[in-house]
């Protein structure tokens, strides 16, 4: 090959190589713009689904108002005694609250899920107060909770009997007085009298349909008799309302307790002239605790969102509870998992495949969505490390655990300024809302809370109170006191007991 015809050759192979370089170079930009575009249309949809959920979950102040105003009108419904009521505004029988006077040696039984505690409280007075006491936790085998109501009573009778035997000197009863129970029984009754109930139904995994529809009290007492266990029920009341007697013993000021936990009530004291004469009923006090059962309220002013449809409609219970499944502590987190879930589906939000794990409902927790909320560091490490244990995603980026908070900050406040109205709806139906039109100074207002919800996410609790500020405005909210009442389902039953006790006229 003459020197011409190499140089040709090597131009020609210099141009070729030129070309595909070039080529490269336009492949890589377009495959970069694509990679961008892509990117940039997932971050477009992202966008898109939280700026829906933000709208759907809002929850201004306006809002809340009405949601209030429609409280008090089921509440003042369900008093009249309406059937259609959302809330039965359950008399409870319960008109004398206790006032720190109680002396003596009470016993409390908590029932409420598989395990059950006994509880023994020796009350010293205005000066002693709980002077001592003492519990013990017991775990319902699983076979009672399908079997007989002897067999369930028998053993929580037996157990009960057992820890009466553990007495010592510094717990004792008076001599010849028989002792004396409140009893907490935290599942639907429908309640005849402050130590009588006929149980409507079991929920909670029990299923012993021979005891529907029989007096609760009484079985419970004729299985104390089968162990020889001299003992008189004197109160039978639920967790709410033993959180309310808990919380009145610690503060005169109570008027209200509300339990936000895995589900959520609220019970408060009514006044007498408020309790419909069909009742026959004449509080001693002049008031008498009502039991709201406020989880079943619904209104059309609920902002159900489309995951709350859902969720509702694939529940055990549709159309029922629709408050409870949006402020409890055992639907929070499945509202963040289902947000989650469209957000992998519409946005790829956590890449081309949709999570499995994700698709379990449930699998996603409250105090697991808690701890993601609660997370305050530079690289939201808590959250990373949550969505790998839960949803099975084992590296996700900044700014997937920055959307993953945000949507669970999104789904607390709506579930906290919810909680916040409906007790600013008692505060209205009590008429502690307001200041006086008299001029005369705004009494002190206590509201008892008690519940794991409240107790441990600081910041639905922090919310639920700065949206019950805002509700009430700054003069009247300086005299309501929000206040953790713990373990008022035990405590609160033993008290009920002493204040409404066999002797107290003696005394």
């Amino acid at each position: 090959m003459g020197k011409a015809a190499a140089v040709g050759t090597a131009v020609v192979v210099a141009a070729a190589v030129g070309v595909a370089v070039v080529l490269a170079r336009q492949r890589r930009r377009r495959e970069l713009e694509l990679v961008e575009g892509a990117a940039a249309e997932r971050k477009r949809k992202v966008a898109a689904v939280i700026e829906d959920v933000e709208h759907a979950l809002s929850t201004p102040t306006a809002l809340l108002r009405g949601i209030s105003d429609a409280m008090v009108s089921e509440m003042e419904r369900g008093l009249r005694g309406d059937i259609h009521a959302m809330l039965k505004m359950l008399i409870t029988y319960v008109d004398n609250l206790p006032t720190g006077n109680e002396e003596g040696l009470f016993y409390a039984l908590d029932l409420g899920g598989t395990n059950f505690r006994v509880l023994r409280v020796q009350l010293g007075g205005r000066e002693r107060r709980v002077v001592r006491q003492q519990y013990d936790e017991v775990s319902i085998p699983p076979h009672l909770m399908v079997g007989t109501s002897m067999e369930l009573f028998d053993f929580i009778a037996a157990a009960l009997s057992k820890f009466v035997d553990t007495e010592d000197n510094g717990l004792h009863l008076p001599e010849g007085r028989q002792r004396e129970l409140g009893f907490t029984f935290s599942f639907p009754v429908n309640q005849t009298s402050i130590s009588s109930g006929t149980l409507i139904k079991w929920t909670k995994g029990f299923s012993i349909n021979d005891a529907v529809g029989q007096d609760i009290v009484s079985e419970l007492s004729k299985a104390m008799e089968r162990q020889g266990l001299d003992m008189k029920v004197t109160a039978l009341v639920n967790d709410t309302v033993g959180t309310l007697a808990g919380g009145r013993y610690a503060d005169n000021d109570v008027v209200a307790a509300i339990i936000l936990g895995t589900g959520t009530n609220a019970a408060y004291v009514e006044h007498a002239n408020a309790i419909p004469k069909w009742t026959g009923l004449l509080p001693r006090s002049g008031n008498m605790v009502i039991n709201t059962e406020w989880g079943s309220f619904k209104s059309d002013k609920l902002p159900l969102s489309e995951y709350d449809k859902a969720m509702d409609f694939e529940s055990l219970n549709p159309g029922e509870q629709i408050y409870e499944k949006m402020i409890s502590g055992m639907y929070l987190g499945e509202i963040v998992r289902r947000i989650l879930l469209k957000l992998a589906h519409d946005a790829a939000l956590f890449g081309d495949v949709v999570p499995p794990k994700l698709e379990q409902p449930f699998v996603l927790r409250t105090p697991d969505m808690s701890a993601m909320h609660h997370d305050s560091s530079h690289d939201l490490k808590t959250v990373g490390a949550k969505l790998k244990d839960i949803v099975g995603v084992a590296d996700t980026s900044l700014e997937v655990r920055y959307i993953t908070s945000h949507i669970c900050d999104i789904v607390a406040e709506r579930g906290a300024r919810l909680a916040a109205a409906g007790i600013y709806g008692i505060l209205k139906k009590l008429g502690r809302d307001k200041l006086p039109g008299d001029g005369s100074k705004m009494p002190r207002t206590v509201i008892a809370l008690d519940g794991g919800l409240y107790e441990h996410y600081k910041k639905f609790s922090s919310c639920l109170e700065s949206t019950l500020t805002d509700l009430l405005g700054d003069a009247v909210a300086s005299s309501v006191v929000t206040k953790l009442a713990n373990d008022g389902s035990g405590i609160g039953a033993a008290l009920l007991a002493a204040s409404h006790s066999q002797y107290a006229e003696i005394d």
